[in-house]
């Protein structure tokens, strides 16, 4: 066997101890994968972990998430295990919403004790990357325990085919935006700096030579700062709409899953065999 598909089956084999441990206190619903072939003991949705999965880089160690349910308070919590490292992550960010913050301190206390030689971290949302704004949007429209854990998977998909056509539209408007700071920014910016020079310029001899300069200075900085701001507004609006679109493609995977199980489980069985 190669190396890589030993690491492979030992990263497996760690977390499916992992997987066993955190079932003493919760009731996993769903399981994410990068890179590792995870088979649950029991049947459930099984999907590639796309946040990295479009990344297309080979930086990120293989690594396999599980949605949760705890037994004590019914909310979820997302747990990311990292075999390599021996490091667990909870994720508050795609179960925003779905947890108190008496439930969530308490789980973490449960999962200290379980898994103690595990270095433990928690993953909140960052206002920079706009990741509770984009958790909000997509709660309002679909939420995680309908997906997981509700019966009407037709009126989940309908709602998850809306929050699809919503992300689309969100990477529309971040295209206008990007096209703005792309065609308009270096241009404004030079007229403006022109104009400064040159009024200011004028200006001089009434002014003073140093403080003509230093408002010259102040209005071209402070347009380009302007300008700047625009761009990684415009960039920060591509990066929600992204993450709005792969939180549908995610549900949308789950639900599928949900379907094909519940299929088979209604499907009758062969006497015979």
């Amino acid at each position: 066997m190669s190396e890589s598909g030993s690491s492979d089956q030992d990263g497996a084999s760690a977390f499916q101890s992992f997987f066993q441990t955190v079932s003493e206190f919760s009731t996993p619903l769903c399981v994410k994968v990068y890179r590792l072939s995870v088979v649950p003991p029991t049947p459930l949705p099984v999907l590639p972990c796309l946040d990295h999965e479009a990344m297309l880089h080979e930086g990120i160690l293989p690594h396999a998430a599980a949605y949760v349910q705890d037994h004590a308070s019914g909310d979820l919590h997302e747990l990311v295990f990292v075999p390599a490292e021996r490091r667990v992550e909870v994720d508050t960010v795609s179960t925003w919403g779905e947890c108190s913050p008496e439930a969530h301190r308490l789980f973490l206390e449960r999962l200290r004790r379980a898994v103690p030689d595990a270095a433990i971290h928690v993953r909140r949302p960052s206002r920079l990357r706009g990741e509770r704004r984009v958790a909000t949007a997509c709660r309002a429209h679909v939420k995680l325990r309908d997906v997981l854990l509700g019966d009407d998977l037709e009126r989940t998909g309908a709602a998850i085919d809306r929050l699809q056509t919503i992300g689309a539209l969100m990477e529309k408007q971040s295209r206008v935006a990007s096209w703005g700071a792309r065609t308009v920014m270096t241009p404004l910016l030079a007229v403006v700096g022109f104009l400064a020079y040159q009024i200011l310029g004028r200006l001089g001899a009434s002014l003073g030579a140093d403080l003509s300069e230093f408002l010259q200075y102040v209005a071209v900085g402070v347009t380009g700062a302007y300008f700047l701001y625009y761009g990684l507004k415009a960039v920060q609006l591509t990066e929600m709409a992204n993450r709005v679109w792969k939180r549908s493609a995610e549900y949308a995977l789950i639900v599928a899953e949900r379907r094909r199980l519940r299929a088979a489980a209604d499907r009758p069985t062969d006497p015979s065999r």
